[in-house]
């Protein structure tokens, strides 16, 4: 595979054209001395060193822009890597921070579900069958699960805190009535204790009735 099918960057394809350009007129150089080759003895023709000379110069001219295009290269190549290494790192993180997610939302589907299965204590109350409740309170007839659940249960605790209320105020009234017979009793034993105290006091009286008749 040639090295132009590899490289895509557009500015190395240009040093290694510049490159190709610089090792065939290295090549064309040599043939062209190796063509105009003489016995020492002989003096190379003048036309001969013009030709070499100007070969010459052009391929020193181009082998310095290719040493040029060589270290601008080499920059651009270890701008590259760093700019590989930074988009690496940054890579890694937030794959990490995927990862970090994943974990997240794998415990949170946990929490979810040991909350679905999680056996409320809302779940043991004696509360009013739905289609019971639905005759008491049609209004929620449209309401969801979560909804009709809270009604039934708002229900229930009313329907309690009136239930407690009323014992409350029996238990008020149980209290007076206790009282009430308390004072009652009293009232009868000093009723009792007063009519021995007559009784006591009325027997001489009926002692003397009787001597006389």
């Amino acid at each position: 595979m040639a090295p132009g099918a590899i490289v895509q960057d557009s500015f190395l394809q240009s040093v290694l054209t510049a490159s190709t350009d610089a090792r065939q007129k290295c090549m064309d150089l040599v043939d062209l001395a190796e063509r105009s080759a003489i016995p020492a003895s002989q003096t190379v023709p003048s036309e001969t060193k013009v030709q070499l000379s100007q070969q010459l110069r052009q391929l020193n001219a181009d082998l310095g822009d290719l040493r040029e295009s060589s270290r601008e290269s080499t920059f651009e190549v270890r701008a590259t890597k760093q700019n590989t290494a930074e988009a690496r790192q940054e890579i890694d993180r937030l794959h990490l921070q995927l990862q970090n997610l994943y974990y997240e939302e794998r415990h949170l589907r946990g929490e979810i579900s040991a909350c679905e299965s999680y056996d409320h204590q809302y779940q043991k109350l004696p509360l009013v069958a739905v289609d019971e409740f639905l005759q008491l309170q049609p209004e929620h007839s449209h309401d969801d699960e979560k909804s009709l659940m809270f009604a039934r249960i708002n229900h229930e605790l009313a329907e309690r805190e009136a239930l407690e209320q009323q014992r409350q105020e029996l238990l008020k009234r149980k209290q007076g009535l206790i009282a009430d017979n308390k004072k009652r009793k009293d009232d009868l034993a000093s009723l009792d204790k007063d009519l021995e105290t007559f009784i006591d006091a009325a027997k001489p009286i009926q002692k003397l009735f009787e001597k006389q008749y």
